[in-house]
């Protein structure tokens, strides 16, 4: 079995947050770029995602989609990068809480409200993640309280909330506030991010290869 990296992605995708946190671990990887609606919708890659959607990895026989999953597997897959606060950490619970809120609840507010959906007060209790205002206060709560989102070191989970914030703050989807954008500015200035964005927002090789 080998253990090769394949990234499956397109540069205008969630894929993003992969590349930053695959820049972020430092292992070579393979990237293969998929065009929506043709490639990414072929049998061939419907094999490794029968959603027809990116980012996908597949790391010798194993295969993860789902873009947080993705980030989880790979810090764990990589303890040598220490992007996941060991198992028996305290630090632990933080950082799966807001790295699946950022999943959950900020994801589900944030494209409500780019599609303009508007839940109504009375069945909020019907939906995870409440009103964006509820989400928007919780995380601004989240990352004004120490550096990163789960202590005194950065983790996967500022790989996963840090792109949010960043691209929510860009598109108008999440209010621009004083702590996301100390926030942003910490975690968004990294290499393995400058590196990532680099790569995404240029003419792209077959084959990319980590620096450093």
């Amino acid at each position: 079995m080998t253990d090769e990296l394949v990234f499956y992605t397109h540069p205008m995708s969630r894929g993003r947050i992969v590349r930053w946190m695959l820049e972020e671990i430092g292992r070579p990887y393979r990237t293969e770029l998929l065009e929506y609606g043709t490639t990414m919708k072929a049998p061939a890659y419907r094999a490794i995602n029968p959603m027809g959607k990116v980012p996908a990895i597949r790391h010798g026989e194993v295969v993860v989609t789902e873009t947080a999953a993705i980030c989880a597997y790979l810090a764990d897959t990589f303890p040598e990068a220490g992007l996941a606060p060991p198992p028996g950490d305290r630090r632990r619970g933080p950082y799966y809480r807001w790295l699946f809120f950022a999943a959950g609840p900020l994801e589900a507010a944030a494209t409500n409200r780019m599609l303009g959906v508007v839940v109504p007060e009375e069945r909020r209790g019907m939906v995870g993640c409440g009103s964006l205002e509820e989400v928007t206060d919780a995380l601004e709560q989240a990352v004004s309280g120490s550096d990163y989102i789960a202590g005194d070191r950065f983790t996967a989970a500022d790989v996963y909330v840090g792109a949010h914030i960043g691209w929510g703050m860009a598109s108008g989807s999440l209010e621009r506030r004083p702590a996301f954008e100390r926030y942003w500015e910490r975690v968004g200035n990294r290499p393995a991010a400058i590196r990532a964005r680099a790569i995404d927002d240029a003419p792209m090789p077959a084959q990319v290869q980590p620096a450093g």
